[in-house]
């Protein structure tokens, strides 16, 4: 079955779909603050002078490629500044940008990215786990690349981070800024009828995973201004986003037609496919709303952590008391309970109703489904 469209969010671009030509062209005719998300992997501009041998002198398929080549830093930086202009100009105000560099290039394409107004959210550091060893002995071996996460301007206020998703990604704990992923080896490496790789640079779709997933929605608009053989499309696909790919090289873009199309899905709703329904999408309602609602009263007992020997009293305005006298909101005396630094205190109050303990939490809840601010 293929997955039924979502809405797309600027129905005047064409979506889901490979756009031939220069990047910086295209870029250049597409609606002004059209599209959600930008994932680019631009050329390294790795300065290859020579063949790459290993110790048995056969020569290593390193990355030699035309459009990785430039006649010097100035040229490779006029390039860099070009197509990033273009993409801040079709970014939305809500919209972020992942780029994707190795020490060759990533420090000139961050200052760049400062000079033109963008404002760093986090630089991501993947390591990966299988790395090209460094053959002739004389430096370290490269085990990682870098990915910068930029919003538009420091001034932007939203944009979209699904950090409960991440966090479950990582099985249950706050995802940190080094990733290790295996480079793209095996079935997922596209390969020509003679076995050897369509494009020199393919990402693994792991690592476009973690990227679409934190900072998209299902039915946003990802741009890719360097597609390559598509792992981008292929990854937003899979996750309910549309996609528009902008890629010169015809032997790519046939590979990547090839490789999206092939990919069949089951029907997914919306929070099966990463949308984030946690309480901080939530509307706020405030623990003074349950005394002003009825459903607490001053003078009323709250157990910490469901422990009827650990109690506070509920104050008129909204802040507990603890027995030796302390005052403070939920959560500062939960803080101070637990001798934590901070705590949320809606899930570690619990009251009593008919001889049950019930964190405070379900009261919240009861506000909002009945003034109907439940998702």
């Amino acid at each position: 079955m293929h997955r039924k469209d979502s809405l797309v969010s600027s129905p005047s671009l064409n979506v889901d779909t490979i756009v031939q030509g220069d990047c910086i062209e295209v870029l250049n005719r597409l609606p002004e603050k059209s599209v959600d998300l930008i994932f680019a992997d631009p050329p390294y501009n790795l300065q290859l002078q020579q063949a790459l041998l290993r110790p048995n002198q056969t020569e290593v398929d390193a990355v030699n490629d035309a459009w990785d080549q430039f006649d010097d830093y100035a040229a490779y930086d006029s390039f860099t500044r070009a197509w990033l202009s273009g993409c801040r100009r079709v970014l939305k105000d809500t919209g972020t940008l992942w780029v994707i560099g190795s020490y060759h290039n990533i420090y000139r394409v961050g200052v760049i990215l400062q000079d033109l107004g963008y404002w760093f959210l986090n630089d991501v550091v993947w390591v990966k786990t299988n790395p090209m060893p460094n053959f002739r002995g004389v430096r370290f071996t490269n085990a990682h690349e870098t990915l910068l996460w930029v919003k538009k301007s420091k001034d932007q206020k939203k944009y979209t981070f699904n950090y409960q998703a991440m966090k479950s990604v990582n099985d249950g704990v706050q995802m940190r800024s080094d990733w290790e992923i295996p480079i793209c080896t095996g079935a997922e490496r596209l390969v020509d009828e003679n076995g050897r790789k369509v494009h020199s640079t393919q990402k693994p779709e792991a690592l476009l995973y973690r990227v679409i997933l934190s900072s998209s929605n299902p039915g946003d608009i990802v741009l890719d201004p360097f597609f390559g053989t598509g792992t981008t499309g292929a990854v937003a696909k899979k996750l309910g986003r549309h996609y528009i790919g902008i890629e010169r090289d015809t032997v790519y873009i046939r590979a990547a037609r090839a490789r999206i199309d092939a990919i069949e899905l089951p029907d997914a709703d919306d929070e099966a496919l990463g949308r984030a329904f946690g309480p901080r999408k939530l509307p706020r309602v405030k623990f003074a709303s349950l005394l002003e609602r009825g459903l607490l009263h001053p003078g009323q007992a709250l157990f910490f952590d469901g422990d009827r020997q650990r109690t506070a009293t509920v104050l008129a305005d909204g802040r507990l008391r603890s027995p030796t006298g302390e005052r403070g909101s939920i959560h500062q005396l939960g803080a101070a309970f637990g001798n934590a630094l901070t705590c949320n205190g809606w899930t570690c109050w619990f009251y009593e109703e008919a001889g049950c303990l019930y964190p405070i939490d379900t009261l919240r809840a009861r506000i909002r489904a009945g003034d109907g601010l439940t998702e």
